[in-house]
C-alpha cells in the first residue's frame, strides 16, 4: 500500500531539489527521506528519480507521477489546516519567498509577532532576490517589490513603494546635482541588476520616459546597492523602505529632476487557480495593517 508519508517525501524532494534540502525542510534525518522515497518506489514498481552524487532528476515515470502526488500532499496539508481553522486555530506549513532587504528591514519584524501569536504555523521564509515561480518553486506565494506583472499570479497589495532618486553629498559635490530627466544622461548610475536592463522609468505628462544613464555599478543585492549610493558611486533609484533613515540624517541627498519613477508595490502573490489557506489570507491581512497606508517607512522628508 502507498503511504502518505512517502508520497510527501517525494515531492519534497522534487521542490528541494535534493535529498539533504528535503530533509531540511521536513524537518527529518536524510537517511529517513530517502527509505521512504525508496519505499515508494518499490510500491509503484518504478524509479522515480535518477540519484547522482551532483544532481537529482525525474524520470519519466517520475514525471507523470508528481502532478498528482503534489495534488495529494496539497489536499492533505489543505484539510489538516481547514479542521485546524474550523477550531478556531491557524495552523500547518506554509512556504513563502521574499526579497532580502525588504524581508530583513521590515517583514521579520512585521511576521515575528503574528508568529508568535499563532504558534501552529510552520513557516518557512526563503530570503532571495531573485524572481522566482510559487507554483512551480513550491511556493504558498511570495512577497515581491515592484511592478505586478505576471497574469498567472493573483497579487495582494500589502502597501505602496516610494522611489526616489538618491546620491551622496560627496558625488553631488564633483559631478553637479541634476535638475532634469534630459540631466541624468550625463552621470553615473548604480542599478538594481535583477531588474533586467539598466534604466530608470518616470512618469511625465507626455507619457512614460526610459533613461540610460552611464553604468557606474551593477549589484543585485538592494542594501549594497544603498551602501555603494552612499560611497558615491553613483546615482541610485531607491524605495525609501531601505533609504529614508540616510536621506533623513543626510548621507543621501535626494534628487528632483521634475518628474516621479513609475508607481510600484510590496505585495503578496499566488498561483492562480490555487485557494489560498485561511492561515496564507491572514497573514496578508496583518501585513498590510502592520505597514500602514501610507507606509510607516515612508514620512514626509
Amino acid at each position: 500500500m502507498m503511504k502518505i508519508e512517502g508520497i510527501a517525501a517525494f515531492v519534497a524532494v522534487v521542490e528541494a531539489g535534493s535529498v539533504s534540502e528535503a530533509a531540511r525542510r521536513l524537518r527529518l534525518s536524510k537517511s529517513v527521506v530517502s527509505e521512504r522515497l525508496a519505499e515508494l518506489e518499490k510500491t509503484l514498481g518504478a524509479m522515480l528519480v535518477h540519484r547522482t552524487t551532483r544532481k537529482l532528476t525525474l524520470t519519466e515515470d517520475g514525471a507523470a507521477f508528481l502532478e498528482r502526488a503534489g495534488r495529494i500532499v496539497r489536499e492533505m496539508e489543505d484539510a489538516a489546516a481547514d479542521m485546524a481553522e474550523r477550531r478556531g486555530t491557524l495552523s500547518g506549513p506554509l512556504r513563502i519567498a521574499a526579497p532580502v532587504s525588504f524581508g530583513r528591514l521590515h517583514l521579520g519584524p512585521a511576521l515575528y509577532p503574528f508568529l508568535k501569536a499563532h504558534p501552529q504555523i510552520a513557516l518557512t521564509l526563503d530570503m532571495d532576490d531573485r524572481r522566482v515561480d510559487p507554483a512551480s518553486d513550491g511556493y504558498d506565494a511570495i512577497i515581491r517589490h515592484g511592478a505586478i506583472a505576471d497574469t498567472r499570479l493573483v497579487a495582494w497589495k500589502l502597501a505602496r513603494s516610494r522611489r526616489l532618486l538618491v546620491a551622496s553629498p560627496d558625488y553631488i559635490e564633483r559631478h553637479g546635482k541634476p535638475g532634469s530627466l534630459s540631466d541624468l544622461n550625463d552621470h553615473r548610475g548604480v542599478f538594481y541588476t535583477n531588474r533586467g536592463a539598466a534604466d530608470w522609468r518616470f512618469q511625465t505628462e507626455e507619457g512614460a520616459v526610459v533613461i540610460r544613464a552611464m553604468l557606474g555599478l551593477g549589484i543585485n543585492n538592494g542594501d549594497m546597492l544603498h551602501d555603494a549610493a552612499i560611497e558615491g558611486l553613483g546615482i541610485a533609484l531607491l524605495p525609501t523602505f531601505i533609504a529614508g533613515p540616510t536621506i533623513r540624517d543626510g548621507r543621501l541627498i535626494e534628487i528632483d529632476v521634475g518628474a516621479k519613477p513609475e508607481p510600484e508595490f510590496i505585495y503578496m502573490a499566488h498561483p492562480e487557480g490555487r485557494n489560498p489557506s485561511a492561515k496564507l489570507r491572514a497573514i496578508a491581512d496583518h501585513l498590510k495593517k502592520t505597514f500602514g497606508d501610507p507606509p510607516y517607512w515612508d514620512p514626509d522628508f
